[in-house]
């Protein structure tokens, strides 16, 4: 567990032990590892990852996973060449590090992704998830970009949320009651914002005794307690796409 001096308790979890089923591509100027179902499709998912990275095997797993469920599946390196946070790193110099990855500036590689989807994978109908850092942009697109068709923010950063709720797409929260770095309270705040203000449909759901990063980055074999919870983040992250892809 981090400690009280620590921004951000990231490091809770396990990093799998996963190669991925994908490869990695270059398209324009940002790499990317893309996952393809056996079968053609027009769906497809855009995969944001936390502070620890695109080539985190935790979030290849999760892609794949989108893949098993026929979606092509994209994770960019939405750092663009800058280094992912490693767990070593000292977390008192996180907030200066994270000034250079703003969650909500990534507008310029979403579009690069987006035309390589439609052009190179014939996507017609894309949805985009992300955890953490990769939630928190989530929240930004769902608020901006019009080409997607719906999303899954993965207990999402709300602080950067600021007022804003006026969500443009489906959007599907979820959040881990014991989160150190997301309060209840915010939550509730988030609720009440988008109740008042959202046009579209939305819900937002709490995971009853789970930390930060539960969906992604808690192994189920070794946290029996947890694996309900972590099955059932899944499985309603991919209902919601197929509600709405």
């Amino acid at each position: 567990m981090a400690n009280e001096s620590r921004p951000c308790p990231c490091d809770i979890g396990d990093r799998f032990n996963y190669g991925g089923r994908g490869q990695e591509v270059q398209v324009e100027h940002i790499k990317a590892y893309v996952c393809k179902p056996s079968a053609s499709t027009d769906k497809a998912v855009i995969v944001i990852h936390d502070i620890f990275g695109w080539q985190l095997p935790n979030t290849r797993y999760m892609a794949d996973m989108l893949t098993t469920n026929g979606y092509t599946a994209i994770c960019p390196d939405f750092f663009v060449g800058q280094e992912a946070w490693k767990p070593s790193n000292d977390w008192g110099t996180f907030n200066e590090w994270l000034k250079t990855r703003n969650a909500s500036k990534i507008d310029k590689e979403v579009d690069v992704i987006l035309k390589y989807l439609r052009d190179q994978c014939g996507a017609k109908k894309i949805g985009v998830i992300g955890f953490c850092w990769g939630g928190a942009a989530v929240q930004h697109l769902m608020l901006k970009n019009p080409h997607l068709k719906t999303g899954v923010s993965l207990y999402g950063v709300i602080r950067h949320f600021d007022d804003k709720s006026n969500l443009l797409h489906p959007t599907f929260f979820i959040f881990g009651e014991k989160d150190d770095i997301i309060p209840l309270e915010q939550v509730t705040l988030l609720e009440q914002k988008l109740k008042q203000n959202c046009k579209v449909d939305y819900e937002v759901k709490i995971y009853p005794g789970q930390t930060h990063g539960f969906v992604h980055r808690k192994r189920e074999d070794i946290n029996p307690q947890d694996k309900p919870f972590i099955e059932e983040g899944r499985k309603d992250m991919i209902n919601w796409l197929n509600k709405y892809l």
